[in-house]
């Protein structure tokens, strides 16, 4: 489905019936790297519609030359939000820079997030405390088999490189990395308009929202320090920092990542 807004357009897919859970993808991929491990979980579990967006500049979604900033799509995606939704509450997940967007909606609707979930979110910080970039186990047989600019991307963002998580990152995440919009994403947009207007977590303290924070031991995109204020800010969170992952945590910890989601989907609910 198309949601129009100004010279851009976002596109989107619901899944099931029930309290809506808004989810965001990473940057350079698109909504399929998020189905493919939510929608596993909801073979036996109701009451929950699933709202994938290809995030601004991403997969279907298209972008005008009003669209120039992170602030420009946080506009767009809350224009979504409350012409589209029409509900009282929400949750929201979102994974890398999609969970950056995802803080920039929390700042905003507050009273109408019921629970939060944030994989490896960006955070409203230039500098950033990251581990060493490390590979743990290497396919190499497989490796070589692909193109260069391909093997770059897989070698960082997985630590275990093995052919079950290479043919994992070819399904989930390889399409969306084709449909992205390059141009924008390559242009100096970065050092520009990467940034939100505010600290989404300036004013906010002691947030009584159910939360989980799932980040990797291993990843040198977002780290895991820069993390741990979080602990005293949330008076509900779950903190769960993953050995033997990077950033793809949902490839190389997925049934773990699927574990802690459906307890925080089923905590936040019991919290009606």
């Amino acid at each position: 489905m198309i949601f129009d807004f100004k010279d851009s357009q976002l596109f989107y897919e619901t899944y099931g019936e029930g309290h809506p859970i808004l989810i965001l993808h990473a940057m350079g991929t698109d909504h399929r790297s998020m189905t493919d491990w939510i929608e596993p979980i909801f073979h036996h579990l109701k009451g929950f519609q699933r709202i994938y967006i290809d995030i601004p500049a991403h997969g279907k979604s298209k972008i005008g030359i009003s669209m120039k900033s992170t602030q420009d799509f946080l506009e767009m995606i809350l224009s979504f939000i409350e012409t589209e939704l029409k509900v009282l509450t929400f949750s929201l997940v979102g994974h890398s820079y999609g969970g950056y967007l995802a803080q920039g909606i929390l700042s905003r609707k507050k009273d109408s997030v019921k629970s939060l979930c944030l994989l490896a979110p960006a955070l409203h910080k230039k500098e950033r405390t990251l581990p060493l970039k490390v590979v743990r186990e290497v396919d190499e047989d497989v490796l070589k088999t692909i193109d260069p600019e391909v093997r770059s991307a897989i070698d960082t963002l997985l630590v275990y490189q093995t052919k079950e998580n290479i043919e994992s990152f070819f399904h989930t995440i390889q399409p969306g990395r084709l449909l992205a919009d390059r141009e924008f994403l390559l242009s100096n947009w970065r050092e520009e308009g990467y940034y939100l207007n505010n600290d989404p977590f300036s004013d906010m303290n002691n947030l009584n929202t159910p939360t989980l924070f799932i980040l990797g031991k291993q990843d040198s995109i977002c780290g895991y320090r820069d993390y741990l204020p979080f602990l005293d800010m949330f008076s509900n969170l779950s903190f769960t920092v993953l050995d033997q992952a990077g950033h793809l945590m949902t490839i190389e910890k997925r049934e773990v990542v699927q574990t802690l989601f459906k307890d925080w989907l089923l905590s936040s609910k019991a919290n009606e």
